[in-house]
């Protein structure tokens, strides 16, 4: 028996990408990752909905 190199479930997420995206409304900003642009986000702090259009890569995993 070996040990694993790495955690359980690394070889889905290890080409994740991190995108921060601000609020077109009150600027507040919101992380998203790549797997989850399919989804619908809102701003926590105002409730509109964040425009994709307007994220930019922040690191990936």
């Amino acid at each position: 028996m070996t040990t694993p190199q790495h955690c359980p479930g690394y070889e889905q997420f290890k080409n994740l990408k991190s995108f921060s995206c601000k609020c077109p409304s009150c600027g507040e900003a919101k992380e998203i990752f790549s797997d989850e642009f399919d989804k619908k986000h809102t701003c926590a702090k105002c409730g509109q909905e964040i425009d994709f259009t307007q994220c930019t890569l922040e690191g990936s995993a």
